[in-house]
C-alpha cells in the first residue's frame, strides 16, 4: 500500500430519520447514505471538503478496502500530501441517492412491497441528491463547507451546493461539468436510456429476480463512453487498428481496437451498475437547470444566492461540456461580484480528463484550498 494513501477504508451508513421531501412534491421514507470519510476534523469543525461523485461513481474516493488491489477513484486527488490533503482536510464523499452504490435507490427494497423499488422508487433530481447529502452533514454536524468539489454530474452537484446553501458553502470547484444539459448531452443520454428499456430483459424495471437488461446497460455504457472521450483520444489510443487480426472479420465480430475497448467497458459496467439507476440519474442530469429559466434567458440571477469563492476547471478537448459553458457560468459569477478563478486546462483525454493524473489540477486546487483554508480561518 502507498505512503501517501489514506490506507485501509471502510463505508458508513447513515439513514435519515425523517422523510426526504422531493423536488416533484414525494416524500421518499426511510433513506439511506452510503459514505466515506478520510482525514480528522479540527476543533473548529471548519476544515470539511465534500467531494461529489460522477454518474457511476460511490463513496469510495480514495484509499482501499480490506482484501481489494483496487483503490478509490479518485486515489491520485486524495490522500497524505496531495491536492485534497488528508493531513489538512477532513474528506467526505457521499454515494448519491438513486445509485446502487450502497444509498437508497431504484434497486433498494421498498418496505411497503418488501421488493426492490424499480419504476416505483421516484424520479428524482440533482437537488434531491444534495438535500440528501445535506442531511448526513447535519447529522455529522459539519457547520461550514470549506470547499464542495465535484466533476461532470458531481460539478452540478456543487453547483447546486453553491446555490441551495449558500451560507454552508465557504468555496466550490465545479470541474468539466455545465449549468445545463445542452440538446447533444441530452440527446445521447436518451439513446442510451432507450437501449436499456429496449432490453426484453429489462420488463419495465421489474428484473431483479429474474435475467438483467446487461445488454442494454451495456450498449447504454458504450455510449456514455464515446461521450467521455475525446477524438484526439481515441485516435491515439486506437486508430484504425485491427484487434489480434491481420485483416478483417467479414463478420460482425469485433474487428477493430475501439470496437473491442467498447464492447469490453460495456461487459465490465454491468457487472457493478444498476440499470435503473442508470435510467434515473441520467434523468437527473437532463433536468438540472442550475437557473430554473429558459436556456436563453440572462444566468446573472442564478448566482446571486451565492456567497462561495468559486475555482471552475475545463480542459480544452472536453465536447460533451465544453469551456463555452464553463465561461459561461464565471460570467455569471462575475456579474455578481463574486470571486471566481477559471482555468482552462490543455489534455488531450476528453470530458475524463478531471478523473486522470494531471499536474496542473493538481497544483491548480492544491494552491486554491490553501489559500481557502487560509482565509476562512482569517474570517473567524
Amino acid at each position: 500500500m502507498k505512503e501517501n494513501s489514506v490506507g485501509l477504508t471502510t463505508t458508513q451508513y447513515f439513514k435519515i430519520n425523517a422523510s426526504l421531501a422531493l423536488d416533484n412534491h414525494e416524500n421518499l421514507e426511510e433513506v439511506t447514505i452510503a459514505y466515506e470519510t478520510y482525514g480528522k476534523l479540527n476543533s473548529q469543525r471548519n476544515n470539511t471538503i465534500l467531494i461529489c461523485h460522477a454518474l457511476s461513481g460511490d463513496a469510495h474516493a480514495a484509499g482501499f478496502h480490506a482484501g481489494a488491489n483496487k483503490p478509490g477513484w479518485w486515489e491520485i486527488m486524495v490522500g497524505p500530501g496531495k491536492a485534497i490533503d488528508t493531513n489538512k482536510y477532513f474528506v467526505i464523499c457521499s454515494n448519491i441517492l438513486g445509485s446502487c452504490m450502497g444509498t437508497t435507490g431504484p434497486s433498494s427494497i421498498d418496505k411497503q412491497t418488501g421488493k426492490p423499488y424499480g419504476l416505483r422508487f421516484p424520479v428524482i433530481t440533482i437537488s434531491d441528491m444534495v438535500k440528501s447529502q445535506k442531511a448526513l452533514l447535519d447529522h455529522l454536524e459539519i457547520p461550514i463547507l470549506l470547499a464542495v468539489i465535484g466533476g461532470s454530474i458531481g460539478g452540478m452537484q456543487t453547483l447546486e451546493w453553491s446555490i441551495r446553501y449558500p451560507e454552508l458553502v465557504f468555496s466550490a470547484v465545479p470541474l468539466a461539468t455545465t449549468q445545463r444539459h445542452s440538446a447533444l448531452a441530452i440527446a445521447f443520454n436518451e439513446v442510451a436510456r432507450q437501449s436499456i428499456m429496449a432490453d426484453p430483459n429489462w420488463q419495465n424495471g421489474d428484473y431483479y429476480q429474474s435475467k438483467k437488461p446487461d445488454l442494454g446497460l451495456a450498449v447504454a455504457r458504450m455510449i456514455g463512453h464515446i461521450t467521455y472521450l475525446s477524438d484526439e483520444a481515441m485516435r491515439n489510443k486506437f486508430g484504425r487498428r485491427l484487434q489480434d487480426k491481420k485483416d478483417f472479420s467479414f463478420n460482425f465480430d469485433a474487428d477493430f481496437q475501439v470496437e473491442s475497448y467498447l464492447r469490453y467497458q460495456g461487459k465490465k459496467f454491468v457487472e457493478r451498475f444498476d440499470a435503473n439507476s442508470f435510467l434515473y440519474i441520467t434523468k437527473a442530469a437532463d433536468y438540472f437547470d442550475l437557473s430554473r429559466q429558459p436556456v436563453d434567458s440572462s444566468d446573472s440571477l442564478t448566482f446571486a444566492r451565492a456567497r462561495a469563492k468559486y475555482l471552475v476547471v475545463s480542459f480544452t478537448s472536453d465536447w460533451l461540456y465544453p469551456t463555452r459553458e464553463s465561461k459561461a457560468m464565471v460570467k455569471a459569477m462575475k456579474k455578481n461580484n463574486l470571486d471566481v478563478s477559471f482555468c482552462e486546462i490543455a489534455a488531450p483525454w476528453g470530458h475524463d480528463a478531471f478523473l486522470l493524473k494531471n499536474e496542473r489540477l493538481e497544483t491548480l486546487l492544491g494552491g486554491f484550498l490553501s489559500r481557502m483554508s487560509q482565509e476562512l480561518k482569517d474570517a473567524f
